[in-house]
């Protein structure tokens, strides 16, 4: 089967989610895409610049995938000569319905976020099937719906909610984690541990993640007189956010490293030697970045309102889990002190069935059912 994977924000997890699945599936996976910068331009015009390379290409596809980036239904209406009557799917990495805008976003304060909403919305209701990457990621969408509907002043087409409802699944995202396995030129085992106790940060650096939360807490540990380092890695953008400058100023010379690992090797190598990965996002729909920590022996402590409880066996690592800022400090605190005894083996094999060897058949399998209209 050949597929066209259409990606309008080809950049950090979406575009290694799109190589990934480009890699391992059986069926032939082209990639059509844009450069991820400028979000918001991406939805407004994205589909217009990408329906004019795909009939220029000559791309006569079996079967269309996009992403909720992607106005899918301005997309089919420009393409249709074409695409009418080819399978289609959507995966949503994210919504727009129920990710947290930044309270300095001119947008949301204007409530002319509510497009980017209605894109989501329309590019749902268009395609054959409609795939999330979590269950809490499809039900927070499902169930804000008919919210977001109402708020217009008729036809607000609350119906339409079932009919998208029917077409939803979950598919969980595959990553590289066999990648992982090798720190720089060394083999990837427990020696590789620093001796001393190593909190990470590898998630985008951003105010979605709550980073004032995270220092917050390392500073309470810290002033328990305990001792620990720390290492902030992951994507930065063109402006380092005001809480991670001053909380690695607070932290002093506790931080061992800051600043985004391009590397894979490197990455790897951060990931091994680290011992815990405090986690105080505000939004994550699946988190891929706990689970790629996991895989390499680190010990997350997790908020339990989002994704999170789908990655790991709660019944044995309630551990891992806390409701409130209080208990994050307590569970940091507890990790730090006792950082040579933290069981994770039964959280790297959980992390392990996310891999690509084990997903893409699964995606393969769902994408053919699209083809025969089950």
């Amino acid at each position: 089967m050949n597929i066209v994977l259409l990606e309008p924000f080809y950049t950090g997890s979406h575009a290694s989610w799109a190589e990934g699945l480009a890699a391992h599936s059986r069926h032939r996976v082209e990639i059509l895409e844009l450069s991820g910068s400028h979000w918001k331009w991406r939805m407004h015009g994205g589909a217009v610049t990408l329906a004019e390379r795909f009939l220029a290409g000559g791309y006569r596809p079996d079967f269309l995938l996009a992403t909720d980036m992607l106005d899918m239904g301005a997309f089919l209406a420009l393409t249709r000569k074409v695409t009418a009557g080819i399978p289609t799917a959507i995966y949503f990495h994210e919504n727009q319905l129920t990710y947290p805008w930044s309270p300095k976003d001119r947008d949301k304060r204007r409530a002319w976020d509510r497009h980017y909403s209605f894109i989501n919305f329309v590019s749902a209701l268009a395609c054959d099937r409609v795939f999330f990457n979590s269950r809490y990621h499809m039900n927070s969408f499902l169930e804000a719906l008919p919210v977001f509907l109402r708020q217009f002043p008729d036809h607000q087409e609350l119906g339409q909610v079932a009919v998208i409802r029917r077409k939803c699944e979950v598919l969980p995202l595959g990553f590289d984690l066999h990648s992982l396995d090798a720190a720089g030129d060394r083999p990837a085992t427990e020696g590789v541990k620093s001796p001393r106790p190593l909190v990470l940060w590898n998630h985008r650096w951003e105010y979605d993640k709550n980073p004032e939360d995270f220092f917050a807490a390392l500073q309470l540990v810290a002033g328990r007189g305990r001792a620990f380092d720390v290492a902030l890695v992951g994507e930065v953008f063109d402006v380092v956010p005001a809480p991670f400058l001053a909380g690695a100023s607070a932290l002093g010379e506790r931080i061992i490293h800051s600043g985004y690992v391009a590397s894979r090797r490197e990455y790897a190598g951060w990931l091994w030697r680290s011992h815990i990965l405090p986690v105080t996002s505000n939004q994550d729909f699946f988190g891929g970045s706990v689970l790629e920590a996991m895989y390499c022996g680190c010990f997350p402590i997790l908020p339990r309102r989002l994704a999170y409880p789908e990655l790991i066996p709660e019944e044995r690592y309630s551990a891992c889990f806390y409701e409130e800022f209080d208990e994050l400090v307590e569970k940091l605190d507890e990790a730090v002190c006792n950082f040579t005894s933290l069981e994770t083996h039964d959280l790297r094999e959980a992390a392990r069935r996310y891999d690509w060897r084990d997903t893409a058949p699964l995606y393969d399998e769902r994408f053919e059912a699209v083809r025969r209209g089950e």
